[in-house]
């Protein structure tokens, strides 16, 4: 009767350690804070974006976020949608909340904004939904669970700048910008430097058309700034920078010979400057400053799935780590040109130039070189 007693108290045991075990091992697989602290292995981890009002393929900035996520999906063999890659596109401001709410209820484990427009809405989001990592693209939010992603946009316009300077044959040049904020005025800044610092004597025509996404105030702005002279434009305007392309191409279907051209931005915009005329190709895209978003959140990804998530920090990129750079796509710069933008790259790195990165600090650069900002 002894022996049949301990039996019995020794299956009761087992089971009951049994059922403990299964218990702990469904405990741990839900804990997905703790699986993203370890790391997650290439399968179990997924990453979404949400656009800001200029699209997907606006051809210049949320295409590059896009182009990075799609190669850090293929790299990692995710697949788009769920448990993979995906984006939301914003039709407008009262989509942000929604789209980014939407993809942290679809259990993405990685969430980046496009745009300081979505400053505010991650804020929101990140500050209800704690065990989700954000990305914020061009503005800071110091939340813990949230990367702030910076660029120097002024050491890439700079050298936009130095390029126009040695390029233009009118001394005028211009600047579309989209809204008016302090990344645009990064590009600004810079790119003002940039020429002064070559020829303080040459024009630059700013215009500000209010937005990021009405291709037809781009076109505009652009007929009116090449209408008073300038032969090249640098535009910092998202989908709107299109209607400068549109401008441009138009000029030159007119006229062949014109001398009319447009610096790109954010993305390699060479291929928006193709024009045929008379079943001739012509390329009106001068160079781009590019801003790689797509190196940016490839790199923030990879960290976060490597479980070293740079949470409650500010990341930027510039020149020294080519985050930002220009472009030489098309060979349309002159060898002299080259050399020059090489120099104050070089310059810039070695932190002998400091590109202005606010109104304040351009005004005082334009000044020590003999401007009226």
């Amino acid at each position: 009767m002894k022996k049949k007693r301990l039996s019995i108290l020794f299956s009761l045991l087992l089971l009951s350690g049994l059922v403990l075990s299964g218990c702990g091992s469904k405990d741990e697989g839900n804990n997905n804070q703790g699986a993203k602290d370890g790391g997650k292995d290439d399968e179990s981890f997924s990453v979404a974006m949400v656009t800001d009002i200029g699209g997907v393929d606006d051809k210049s900035f949320n295409q590059s976020a896009w182009e990075g996520i799609q190669a850090f999906g293929k790299e990692h063999n995710l697949k788009k949608g769920d448990g993979g890659y995906d984006y939301l596109q914003s039709k407008s401001d009262a989509d942000y909340v929604s789209n980014l709410n939407a993809l942290a209820r679809r259990n993405f484990d990685l969430i980046f904004g496009i745009g300081f427009k979505l400053e505010k809405p991650i804020g929101e989001i990140a500050g209800q939904r704690k065990n989700v990592h954000f990305g914020i693209v061009d503005s800071v939010v110091e939340k813990d669970n949230v990367v702030s992603i910076m660029f120097k946009e002024q050491e890439a316009a700079f050298l936009a700048g130095v390029a126009a300077a040695m390029e233009t044959k009118t001394k005028n040049v211009g600047f579309v910008g989209g809204m008016e904020s302090d990344v645009i005025t990064r590009f600004e800044a810079g790119f003002r430097a940039g020429v002064a610092s070559v020829d303080p004597s040459i024009k630059v025509q700013v215009n500000y058309t209010g937005a990021f996404d009405k291709a037809d105030l781009g076109k505009s702005a652009a007929n009116q700034i090449y209408s008073n002279g300038a032969d090249i434009i640098f535009h910092a305007a998202g989908a709107t920078g299109n209607g400068v392309f549109a401008e441009a191409k138009e000029r030159k279907q007119q006229n062949p010979d014109a001398n009319v051209w447009v610096i790109g931005v954010d993305s390699d915009q060479y291929d928006e400057g193709t024009v045929e005329v008379d079943g001739k190709e012509y390329n009106i895209t001068l160079t781009s400053a590019l801003k790689r978003v797509d190196l940016a959140v490839k790199d923030i990804a990879q960290k976060s799935m490597d479980g070293k998530f740079p949470g409650g920090t500010t990341v930027t990129y510039g020149l020294a780590d080519k985050g930002v750079e220009l472009s030489t796509t098309g060979d349309h710069l002159s060898e002299t040109t080259l050399t020059a933008v090489n120099d104050w790259k070089e310059k810039i790195i070695n932190g002998d130039v400091t590109p202005p990165g606010t109104k304040e600090d351009m005004e005082s650069f334009l000044k020590d070189l003999g401007v009226t900002p």
